[in-house]
């Protein structure tokens, strides 16, 4: 069976994900104040929407104003395709030249910043007779993929010339966003380069979440916004407001059995939690396969009716318990882990600060296998 969110639309688990699609398009609304009257807003779905669901979301994105789709790879933008999004997308990431022929045939926008991406659209329009459509990324700091600054107007200008090309756009990525001396630097390498060529109907974009937020004077047609769609906040060390966006994301189980350990008991593997007095225990059937790493380990809480309950004992392969001694709760009753509940809320920067990461690798972490379940 392929593995992808319809599949869980009935779903058999006491353990999910939960959307609020009334936040991710507020949330557009949002950055939607920072852009000029005529720029495009282009929505990051890679990594399955930052572990919210694209198939799902992208209808909703399209619907509350979005322009442009970006992935990281051919598959996850045939995944949109076969799930008849028609709307513009773009690959973000390199790919490789034997699958041009599949990007053009489906309508899937590449970046290229190589001769050899040259030749593979030449001989994709020679086969297919569809003229790859293509985005020149430079690399202007971030030393990952394109075409560096000094090279990059006659590499733009060899692009322009070639019949065989859909030119659509330039851009590149901030590595830096928050610190605004990094942030300029690459922009005036970027803004250098722009201004030496003809940029007549193509579409240029260089500002992610933050940079849009932070750098209102870096002002061309498009903007990228990744995790701000989603209500997670950028990384603001200026002195910036940050924007009004709520976490569309909970986490949320059921309680599949309760009972009541003595003083002096272990819990779980390796007996990293003991318990000092009587201690009533919750389990819920979601562990690190579901993508809850087991670096949060008696460290983290879930929300009972908006009450507090700690983790407790190693979190395992599908199952994790949780201390109730000093709430009323039965067994079916859920317990939130991430999101609102009654008025409190577990933001999942919470979880990353404790295992000292950065809050989407935990929303991309969550698994396939937890269904998503879309409210408002």
């Amino acid at each position: 069976m392929r593995l992808n969110r319809s599949s869980y639309l009935n779903t058999h688990r006491d353990a999910w994900v939960e959307i609020n699609l009334d936040y991710i398009e507020k949330n557009i609304l949002e950055f939607k104040k920072y852009l000029k009257k005529d720029a495009k807003l282009f929505a990051v779905v890679k990594a399955d929407a930052y572990g919210h669901g694209a198939v799902m979301i992208a209808p909703i994105l399209l619907a509350s104003g979005v322009d442009f789709l970006g992935v990281s790879s051919i598959d996850e933008g045939l995944q949109l395709r076969e799930a008849k999004i028609t709307a513009p997308i773009l690959v973000l990431g390199a790919v490789p030249v034997w699958s041009f022929d599949w990007a053009a045939t489906n309508n899937i926008s590449v970046s290229i910043f190589s001769d050899e991406h040259i030749e593979a659209c030449k001989q994709t329009y020679q086969k297919t007779k569809i003229k790859p459509k293509v985005h020149v990324k430079i690399d202007t700091g971030m030393n990952r993929i394109g075409v560096r600054p000094d090279k990059a107007i006659d590499f733009i200008k060899k692009v322009q010339a070639c019949d065989f090309i859909e030119l659509e756009g330039i851009f590149t990525h901030f590595a830096t966003a928050e610190t605004e001396s990094y942030a300029l630097d690459q922009y005036k390498k970027f803004h250098s380069v722009v201004n030496s060529i003809d940029t007549k109907g193509l579409l240029i974009h260089c500002c992610n979440t933050a940079a849009v937020v932070c750098y209102k004077d870096f002002d061309y047609n498009m903007a990228r916004v990744g995790i701000g769609i989603y209500g997670l906040q950028p990384d603001l060390t200026l002195n910036t407001t940050p924007p009004n966006i709520k976490q569309a994301i909970s986490l949320k189980g059921r309680i599949t059995n309760i009972h009541t350990a003595e003083p002096n008991e272990g819990v779980s593997y390796s007996h990293t939690f003991e318990t000092t007095k009587p201690t009533k225990i919750a389990t819920i059937p979601m562990g690190y396969a579901d993508g809850v790493s087991r670096k949060l380990s008696n460290k983290i809480y879930g929300m009972i009716n908006g009450k507090k309950v700690k983790q407790i004992g190693n979190i395992t392969m599908d199952q994790m318990m949780f201390d109730i001694s000093d709430v009323k709760a039965k067994e079916g009753d859920i317990i939130t882990l991430l999101g609102e509940d009654n008025g409190n809320f577990i933001g999942i920067d919470e979880w990353a600060n404790i295992i000292g990461t950065i809050h989407y690798e935990l929303t991309c972490a969550l698994r396939v296998r937890l269904p998503r379940v879309y409210t408002r």
